[in-house]
């Protein structure tokens, strides 16, 4: 099956599970999903790769220039988008302050949370350095010992604090239980897999999805109890994955110009790692973990871009194409004796891709607006319910 039919039979599934579980929740407590009370969730703990770094990766190694963040936050905000990337729309639909990156000393505050995700970051532990092929040393492991040492030294600090202002950026001991603890990793490890040969990744492919979900089992044994989990999106449509292909064979892409096998991997992945959370369910009868379809959300709107008021999804905004030499956003190149900026476009907002790479803010708030309602859950709970557990599960 096609990885453009499975996404859609997948997505009616899941709106069709939401109406049912409705009815479940309604049978039960005489409330729709939409009338449970509000988890109110003290703050977010974060962990994965540039589709939700705040930060981490400009504070451990060179930050990310303009204008890169210049849509929104008019500045460089540590952020691969011209603006606000989806935890940043998580942290707003839920009333609670953008996260800090953990990896940023400077003018940070924790009370609501902190961000361990990095650009580059994958869920295995990796074999290449960001100076090969970008790739983060700190992979979901290392993000997971690094939130250890954050709860120990913030708990210590906060015990010892002489006053109330000295606790105020501080996470208080008793929100880390009621907190909400989030997931956005594994593209980077088919990025990776795809360098080594397909075969060999879809070898590993159980062996990834485990490992995010022992990521899990042990937050959930340090108190963590809400847990909403996105699958990795439809790589073959990053504009980057077609754009040096020159002449594709027959059957390479879809009809949207996505690569195929790339993202016939990624729903397989997706497949792996849905299956691995249903068993994870059966094994913390006390958490509420939510698996959220993102890869239908993003194909969602790449197989509809003119209809939702977007170009063309594999045209790139911010960068700059010259003959055979790509200019990434940002940089400078030298071609043929003329220097050459990646400079963005006039209109960030109608694009979806933002530099190749990385979506657009306008393309995460679109997302944002199609998961957090909880239809494209496998709960079909808004994540504002998330901590509740539904009957059938």
């Amino acid at each position: 099956m096609g990885a453009e039919m499975y996404t859609k039979m997948e997505s009616f599934r899941a709106l069709i599970g939401g109406i049912l579980v409705a009815l479940v929740w309604g049978t039960l407590w005489g409330v729709d999903a939409m009338g449970l009370p509000s988890c109110r969730f003290p703050a977010i703990y974060n962990f994965g790769d540039s589709n939700s770094d705040t930060g981490g990766i400009s504070a451990a190694f060179l930050p990310i220039s303009a204008p890169y963040g210049e849509n929104f936050f008019h500045k460089p905000a540590g952020r691969d988008s011209d603006g606000r990337v989806l935890i940043d729309f998580i942290a707003e639909h839920l009333g609670l302050p953008y996260l800090s990156a953990y990896l940023d000393s400077i003018g940070t505050n924790y009370r609501h949370g902190a961000n361990f995700a990095t650009g580059g970051s994958t869920i295995l532990r990796p074999n290449e350095t960001i100076y090969q092929n970008g790739i983060s040393p700190f992979f979901l492991d290392m993000q997971i010992s690094q939130f250890d040492q954050f709860r120990a030294r913030t708990r210590d600090l906060y015990i010892q604090a002489k006053s109330p202002s000295d606790r105020d950026k501080l996470p208080r001991p008793e929100d880390f239980p009621e907190a909400l603890y989030t997931f956005d990793i594994g593209q980077n490890d088919l990025s990776v897999g795809f360098r080594q040969g397909y075969d060999q990744l879809r070898a590993s492919l159980p062996d990834i999805a485990n490992k995010l979900t022992s990521a899990v089992q042990h937050l959930y044994q340090e108190g963590g109890r809400t847990f909403w989990i996105h699958n990795t999106g439809p790589i073959g449509c990053l504009p980057i994955a077609v754009m040096y292909i020159r002449n594709p064979p027959p059957g390479m892409l879809d009809q949207y110009g996505c690569n195929k096998a790339q993202n016939e991997m990624a729903v397989e992945f997706n497949k792996q790692l849905k299956d691995a959370v249903m068993k994870l369910r059966g094994q913390l009868p006390g958490a509420a973990i939510t698996y959220v379809d993102l890869y239908a959300a993003k194909y969602g709107l790449i197989s509809d871009a003119k209809g939702q008021g977007f170009v063309d999804p594999l045209k790139i905004c911010c960068g700059n194409r010259v003959n055979d030499y790509n200019v990434w956003c940002g940089q400078k190149a030298l071609i043929n004796g003329t220097e050459v900026y990646g400079s963005s476009c006039a209109n960030p907002s109608a694009y979806i891709s933002w530099d190749g790479v990385h979506y657009s803010q306008a393309a995460n708030h679109w997302f944002a607006n199609h998961i957090l309602n909880g239809s494209l859950s496998d709960t079909s709970l808004p994540i504002a319910q998330s901590c509740h557990r539904p009957h059938r599960f």
